[in-house]
């Protein structure tokens, strides 16, 4: 796990709401919420990592869905023809 939270999402977690930022906190797993209650992180570090892990994990996510759909399309065409 990264160490260090990236200043870009830093400037993401200023612009939360607090309602927004608890949603976020809700949603953190592993061992960030350890690091978090044992106050080695501070809230906007925590929500920052998370920010980031939510990002990377939507990306991972969009490249499986475009060769899934890649995959359908090319399985239709067969059936097509």
């Amino acid at each position: 796990m990264k160490e260090k939270s990236n200043p870009v999402y830093l400037e993401k977690v200023q612009q939360l709401s607090p309602a927004e930022a608890e949603r976020v906190l809700s949603r953190m797993g592993g061992k960030l919420p350890k690091r978090f209650i044992k106050e080695k992180l501070s809230q906007e570090e925590a929500l920052a990592l998370q920010l980031e892990i939510e990002d990377e994990q939507l990306s991972e996510w969009r490249e499986k869905v475009a060769k899934l759909r890649e995959e359908d399309e090319k399985q239709t065409k067969k059936k097509k023809d």
